[in-house]
């Protein structure tokens, strides 16, 4: 029996019978691989994801991979049997910021796929075709799933982006922290530093290209300071502020974490007066995921080694409680229906 994850409110889910829905004009039915759970998830269980950015009773998973399986009216029959990933935003198309390209900025009510609109923690989702990436028939699914994170580090260093020689740092460790170490190291700095609150991580780190590695506690050091770009991806209350503390006169910060309750702002005398420029994502745009994939399928972006943990759908409170239990053994949790 085809089933899926049901969230009916904070602090209440079950697993219940989901028949797959058929792809009507311009959609397509994919067959979930895996579907990642990030703190956004975390966030959407306790019941703090902020007003308007959730819809209960939701199935959740926006971070996923897949195969379509079957494709509605005016979708290509070709796209059937591929391997695929999937934005999440449903974005209207017809807005000035959607012509843009700034579809994360749509100017119609938010929607987005595992938080108003049924998500992947299912055996099967259907969605509009056009939001469809498709990858290399060789793909690591499972690692395919880490696409969604990647794509919104693509948003900001597309944004920000670094050149070859600049000095650039990563604050924070997680996922979003590893992924634009890779992105970073991609376009050989000269130096690569990533920052993390401890040394769980410092040896992927360094295999994801990273130069140095410091504590959070370890820092501030003159030595340390005067970064060209620094990508803030911790999302703790004093993360921004510790990033923008390393940068150089001129430098470019980039934020991709969500702010914990109580975040510390930016000083804008600070930001004056040293004229640093900050950048800001939410989401990713269809360039940012065309980026991802082309990065992906070139073996420059390689998550698999952040994967710890693959579990059935059935177990999806066991995973959420991995993730809260801040094991430094515990990385990536798939679910995998």
């Amino acid at each position: 029996m085809p089933r899926a994850v049901v969230l009916d409110g904070p602090g209440r889910h079950r697993i219940a019978p989901a028949e797959p829905v058929a792809p009507g004009p311009g959609e397509a039915l994919v067959r979930v691989h895996a579907a990642g759970i990030c703190g956004s998830d975390r966030e959407m269980y306790a019941g703090t994801r902020p007003e308007g950015y959730v819809r209960y009773p939701v199935t959740p998973g926006h971070e996923w991979s897949g195969t379509v399986e079957a494709v509605g009216a005016g979708v290509t029959s070709a796209l059937v049997g591929r391997k695929v990933v999937g934005e999440g935003f449903r974005n209207c198309q017809v807005c000035e910021r959607c012509h843009a390209d700034e579809t994360t900025l749509c100017s119609a009510p938010y929607e987005e796929t595992g938080f108003t609109r049924p998500g992947a923690m299912a055996d099967t989702l259907t969605l509009p075709a056009r939001l469809l990436h498709v990858l290399d028939d060789a793909a690591d699914l499972s690692a395919a799933a880490l696409l969604e994170p990647a794509a919104c580090v693509a948003a900001a260093l597309l944004k920000a982006p670094a050149a070859p020689g600049e000095r650039v740092a990563v604050v924070g460790t997680g996922t979003l922290g590893m992924l634009a170490t890779q992105f970073l190291a991609a376009v050989s700095p000269a130096e690569l530093l990533v920052v993390g609150t401890g040394r769980n991580r410092e040896e992927t780190a360094a295999a994801f290209g990273a130069t140095r590695f410091r504590t959070a506690d370890e820092l501030p050091d003159p030595a340390e300071a005067g970064y060209d770009l620094v990508v803030e991806a911790a999302g703790s209350a004093s993360a921004a502020r510790l990033a923008a503390g390393l940068l150089r006169r001129g430098g470019r910060l980039a934020l991709t974490g969500i702010p914990a309750p109580g975040a510390e702002g930016l000083d804008p005398t600070d930001l004056v007066v040293r004229q640093l420029t900050v950048h800001t994502v939410f989401g990713a745009a269809s360039a940012a995921w065309a980026h991802t994939v082309r990065a992906f399928d070139a073996g420059i972006l390689t998550p698999a080694p952040l994967v710890t943990h693959e579990l059935p759908l059935e177990e999806y409170a066991d995973a959420l409680a991995l993730l809260e239990s801040r094991d430094p053994k515990v990385g990536k949790v798939l679910l995998r229906p």
